[in-house]
């Protein structure tokens, strides 16, 4: 149960934060930056609500923002052997129902011949950055991962996440065809001309 009464405590002043079991930690500590990169993608994911979408895209996208919470929620509390009180853990469903929506929504794409330039419709652009986002906060997991346990379903979570943003940010802009494809080395032999100074 949360209960909030006060928004500030000045207990960060001195540059540590508390951990969800109470553990105190610097807060460049990469478990802070992990779920801090968590807390991110779900603002961006806010983002992308307040735009036009689809009712079902906005009913995928609020159940996300909740399970973002359970993510940050796993990671603020360190992996031990017997726990007093058993934390909240991501668990493998979570991530088969991100696997269904894509492959929902990839039945409706063309298949792609190149990379997509990030851009379209406004809900296609928040989705791109939403996933680039996404893909920060799990190599930060990861980076957290070298040096202390890590739920494995917290990076599995994120890394197929990214993807349905993906398909996602295809199917806002006309299922793809409004989508732009990199073109490589488009303007390499193309130097655009000096546009004259004066009328």
């Amino acid at each position: 149960m949360v209960f909030l009464n006060r928004i500030y405590t000045r207990s960060g002043d001195a540059g540590e934060t508390s951990l969800g079991d109470g553990n105190r930690v610097p807060k460049t500590h990469t478990r802070i930056s992990a779920y801090g990169n968590v807390d991110e993608l779900n603002s961006v994911l806010g983002l992308v609500r307040s735009v036009e979408l689809p009712d079902q895209l906005d009913d995928w996208l609020f159940r996300i923002q909740n399970d973002l919470f359970d993510v940050g929620a796993d990671l603020c509390v360190q992996e031990t052997n017997a726990p007093e009180y058993p934390p909240l853990r991501v668990v493998e469903s979570q991530t088969q129902q991100l696997e269904a929506w894509i492959d929902q929504i990839n039945e409706s794409l063309e298949p792609l011949t190149s990379f997509v330039l990030p851009g379209g419709s406004p809900a296609s652009a928040w989705l791109h950055l939403a996933r680039t986002v996404c893909r920060r906060a799990e190599i930060a997991v990861w980076q957290l991962h070298e040096h202390e346990p890590v739920n494995d379903q917290v990076a599995q979570y994120l890394n197929r996440l990214s993807d349905l943003l993906f398909v996602l940010a295809q199917h806002c802009n006309d299922r793809g065809q409004s989508s732009v494809l990199w073109v490589p080395g488009m303007n390499r032999d193309q130097p655009s001309e000096p546009e004259s100074e004066g009328a």
